[in-house]
């Protein structure tokens, strides 16, 4: 049955407001690949956006105990994460000679600078105030940067969740400065071995922990996809950001947003 509130008049592409949104890409030279490298990096920002939506929803459940409500936007996050790094395999379509002929039309602009990945990362648990300095002409997207920045991650609610549920997580931990990088905790892992050796009994931790360590996964896979995308087509070139290219994207792949998820696989 139709929507009596829905327009009458409404259309499939009035829904989707597809006059704007497919009047945003405006390649700057006359490069056939351009148009390919624009739409790939829009794709992945929308897919962004969504992620950030169901994160901060999986955020709010977890923050308050609702615990598997929360498993099927982190889920759903998982499988974005799966499309958007299968969107390299696209890009890598464009050969050394393709991307040359355009590149320097990018000037200074540079993936490094999303501000939606980084308020991703922060909300995960990777903060790192310096990002902030990439968003000074944007004050929403500063804004909402600088409000995850000192906000709890999500694995800080998950962590109280944690000692809620009474398992030993120090106070140190629970009351720390949450605008800064997280330390990794021989305790908190402790904590969390506790939850894996006895599945049965903390069912609900286990499985938003395997979550967790989904998202962890999938993003490490990303950016090794990346990393192999981006020398494929310019080698070990300087990223137009000012980056070290390979170098520094080589570096994040050591980055893991919920550090004792993974240590602890070690001791069981």
């Amino acid at each position: 049955m139709a929507d009596p509130t829905a327009p009458a008049d409404m259309t499939y592409a009035r829904y989707l407001d597809l006059d704007r949104l497919l009047s945003a890409q405006s390649p700057i030279s006359d490069q056939h690949d351009e148009m390919l490298f624009v739409i790939i990096h829009q794709a992945k920002e929308l897919w962004l956006k969504q992620i950030l939506h169901e994160v901060a929803l999986a955020q709010a459940l977890v923050r308050t105990g609702d615990l598997v409500p929360a498993y099927k936007s982190l889920a759903r996050v998982s499988r974005i994460q799966a499309v958007m790094t299968q969107s390299w395999d696209i890009l890598a379509t464009m050969t050394p000679a393709d991307y040359l002929r355009f590149r320097g039309v990018l000037g200074s602009s540079s993936g490094f600078q999303s501000d939606q990945f980084r308020r991703l990362e922060t909300m995960l648990g990777l903060k790192d105030a310096k990002f902030l300095a990439f968003q000074t002409d944007r004050p929403e997207a500063h804004a909402a940067l600088s409000d995850a920045l000192a906000s709890p991650s999500l694995y800080d609610d998950a962590l109280a969740q944690l000692a809620a549920a009474g398992l030993p997580v120090p106070d140190a931990v629970l009351t720390r400065d949450v605008s800064r990088p997280y330390a990794p905790s021989p305790e908190v892992e402790n904590a969390w071995l506790e939850v894996y050796r006895d599945t049965d009994r903390w069912w609900p931790l286990y499985q938003l922990a395997e979550k967790l360590v989904d998202l962890d996964d999938a993003l490490v896979t990303w950016r090794h996809k990346h990393v192999v995308t981006v020398e494929r087509i310019i080698g070990r070139r300087r990223g137009t950001g000012g980056t070290d290219g390979v170098g520094y994207l080589s570096s994040t792949l050591e980055r893991r947003c919920f550090p004792e998820l993974w240590s602890l696989r070690t001791r069981l």
